[in-house]
């Protein structure tokens, strides 16, 4: 039987994704719906399903993050109400694409090409440079990108830049600012933070924790698979969760 994860923010697409799903493929398993992209790429890792259909644009980690975790595993559908990135998608050599609203009519397509690719054996895409493509259009652009951070103590305004910051972290209602010499916390939950930030430059590597790529000087990994990641310029370690692990494959 084939599995596969569906991965939305909306509840009402997910929902009816998968009962179109059960009508144009009866035997396809739906062995998890994710309504974010954290919990995809925890579903991902553990149950390793043959197929994953992602909206490209959801909180927290991306479907395009889910699909670099993915490319080579699992066969990739993108679902998203933005049509600007189809024929790249296709071009690139995503195995297919999905509009939102989903018709019958595209959706059987899709089914189509997905059984003809499974019947054949053949293997899963390498999406990385897809990934990297697509991602430079879904950037924020330039002029909305944090810049600095300020950040209240006591009856003091700290200010870092964001080239400073090694890491983010969640610390409650707060989050927790870490550069080299120094910290705060500000008011504003880590979500809102990673929008404005360059995924390219700065790494979501925990539910909890984003931090900056170049900050990082080794990640090791224990006996049990965990792996833990050593800063360049501070002492503390920060945690990966499985969901991120694909970041620290060896080259």
């Amino acid at each position: 039987m084939t599995t596969a994860l569906i991965a939305d923010d909306e509840d009402l697409p997910r929902a009816e994704l998968r009962r179109m799903l059960a009508a144009a493929w009866p035997e396809l398993q739906v062995v998890a719906e994710c309504e974010h992209g954290e919990a995809a790429l925890e579903a991902l890792a553990a149950l390793q399903p043959e197929l994953a259909f992602l909206d490209i644009r959801m909180p927290g980690a991306s479907g395009l993050e889910v699909a670099r975790a993915a490319s080579g595993r699992c066969h990739v559908v993108f679902t998203t109400a933005y049509d600007t990135h189809a024929v790249e998608a296709f071009e690139a050599g995503a195995l297919d694409y999905l509009l939102k609203p989903v018709s019958a009519a595209r959706l059987a397509q899709t089914v189509a090409r997905l059984r003809q690719r499974l019947a054949a054996h053949q293997a899963a895409p390498a999406l990385e440079g897809l990934v990297a493509r697509l991602a430079g259009h879904l950037q924020p652009p330039a002029s909305e990108r944090l810049r600095w951070i300020s950040a209240s103590v006591a009856d003091t305004i700290k200010m870092f830049g964001i080239d400073e910051v090694l890491f983010f972290q969640s610390d409650e209602k707060y989050t927790r600012v870490v550069t080299a010499a120094d910290e705060a916390h500000v008011r504003k939950p880590l979500k809102e933070i990673a929008e404005g930030l360059d995924p390219e430059l700065f790494w979501q590597v925990h539910r909890g924790v984003i931090v900056r790529a170049a900050a990082i000087a080794r990640a090791q990994r224990d006996e049990l698979g965990r792996i833990t990641l050593h800063l360049k310029q501070h002492a503390e370690t920060l945690p990966v969760s499985q969901a991120y692990g694909w970041r620290f494959r060896p080259m």
